[in-house]
């Protein structure tokens, strides 16, 4: 039975040129890296950019990858650091989003459809609410099933940080929802 590589050794192998083992890594933490940009920008478009971009920076600097064997955390990183100068910055252009109807004429079932894009939308709200460690932690954790020592690890916060804000952030994001406070 065949083992994962480790992160170590898929980065060694990069360098050495397989690019393949560079798309392995990709795989592994692309929804982790978008959610770390979703946390900061609050918008899934710009977090799927800014994700992209962040893959490419770590291809082209993989070299300067000190602990390959935390290759996770680096990546988080640069994530965390575009994902801020995107934020920052003042030329950054907004695209208006297709108009939801338009997708939903288009599919088999209109009403689920536009259902889904409802609760999206008051979902996508609500994450915008919370703290950005909240937001990124909920993520980590209910999205992509991260555990809170790997939560810590990449984030560089505490076991216990990690378990404080991400039931604050529950809590937080069941009252958005329901309506029951702010």
């Amino acid at each position: 039975m065949a083992t994962e590589p480790s992160d170590e050794d898929l980065v060694q192998r990069t360098l050495a040129g397989e690019q393949d083992a560079f798309a392995i890594l990709v795989r592994r933490y692309r929804r982790a890296a978008l959610a770390r940009a979703l946390a900061i920008l609050g918008d899934p478009a710009d977090a799927d950019d800014i994700a992209q971009e962040a893959f490419v920076h770590a291809y082209e600097q993989l070299a300067t990858c000190r602990r390959p064997e935390r290759f996770a955390s680096w990546l988080l990183i640069i994530v965390h650091r575009r994902s801020l100068n995107a934020l920052r910055s003042t030329k950054r252009r907004r695209l208006a989003p297709l108009d939801d109807t338009i997708i939903a004429e288009r599919s088999d079932a209109p009403m689920r459809e536009l259902e889904r894009a409802d609760l999206r939308s008051q979902l996508l709200a609500a994450l915008a609410r919370l703290a950005p460690v909240q937001r990124e932690i909920v993520l980590l954790a209910d999205v992509e099933h991260w555990s809170h020592d790997r939560i810590a690890a990449a984030t560089g916060i505490s076991v216990l940080m990690s378990r404080r804000h991400l039931s604050d952030a529950r809590k937080r994001l069941r009252a958005l929802l329901t309506g029951t406070t702010d």
